[in-house]
């Protein structure tokens, strides 16, 4: 097995939102906010080249959306998914199977693209594309408050091809790797949980986005059920301190990793890391 980080691009996101009821004052500390109150962010992905797979988790914003859409979220930055692939020598048609967390737009943006007639097609054409069947619901039937971030040209599409495939609760059968399912956050998103080099790997997605985000009561004001977060960053994060976890973070723009520890303050943060500082 071999394990890379792919960076698809930067965004900027409202800081206060971020942080749902932690104040600025404190949370500027660790994410500090430009003059529009918005937040770095990251749009960082994991592949995994295991035999004849080739596993792409999460797949960033995609270019797709009108510049109307995109100027909302403050894009900076040079990375793009294409670019983070040819730099290790691959392309979009070799991936076969793409793994989503969770469906809102900056985690699966870039599933789907447009044609140069504009029509919608996928962007990984030889892939599995691998969501669950309560989340799929979820997503296709959007609650007022996350219908904003279900967007169904990013969506419907996947179906619609021939793509769409369901992660069970036997997931290391079918992936590779464990699944933690996870309710706070948005229904039944998705982290994997992979043993490599001796050691494991989690990717965060939406569970911990940021290290400023380890103290329990640091929940973005996006997740639905914030008092369910709480109980499941705590019972993970736990754990991660137990055993040692590198924790992958998809939106932290300056760190890949991150492990944490036991405090006479609860979990906080024991230390940051580049992904090649750790895995070879």
């Amino acid at each position: 097995m071999k394990i890379y980080p792919i960076e698809t691009g930067n965004f900027k996101l409202d800081g206060g939102a971020m942080f749902g009821v932690v104040p600025k004052s404190i949370w500027q500390k660790t994410n500090p906010a430009d003059s529009n109150n918005l937040i770095e962010m990251s749009m960082r992905c994991l592949l995994i080249e295991e035999g004849n797979r080739l596993i792409l988790i999460d797949t960033g914003l995609g270019n797709k959306q009108s510049n109307k859409f995109f100027s909302h979220y403050a894009l900076y930055g040079d990375f793009s998914l294409d670019a983070s692939l040819k730099k290790l020598g691959f392309h979009k048609d070799d991936i076969t199977d793409v793994f989503l967390t969770h469906l809102h737009f900056d985690h699966c943006g870039g599933v789907i693209e447009k044609d140069k007639n504009g029509l919608l097609i996928p962007a990984f054409k030889n892939a599995k594309v691998w969501s669950n069947d309560k989340h799929w619901k979820w997503a296709t039937e959007p609650n007022a408050r996350e219908k904003a971030s279900f967007l169904s040209e990013n969506i419907l599409p996947i179906q619609e091809n021939g793509q769409l495939n369901f992660i069970h609760r036997n997931a290391k059968d079918q992936m590779g790797f464990d699944v933690l399912f996870i309710d706070g956050h948005t229904e039944k998103q998705m982290l994997p949980i992979i043993q490599y080099q001796g050691k494991t790997i989690v990717f965060m997605a939406d569970l911990l986005p940021t290290v400023g985000h380890i103290p329990l009561p640091y929940v973005m004001g996006y997740d639905t059920r914030p008092l369910l977060t709480i109980k499941e960053k705590a019972a993970f994060l736990n754990q991660a301190a137990e055993h040692q976890f590198y924790l992958f973070l998809e939106h932290d723009a300056t760190n890949e990793l991150c492990t944490v520890q036991h405090t006479e303050k609860g979990i906080r943060l024991n230390s940051t890391h580049q992904f090649s500082e750790i895995f070879t």
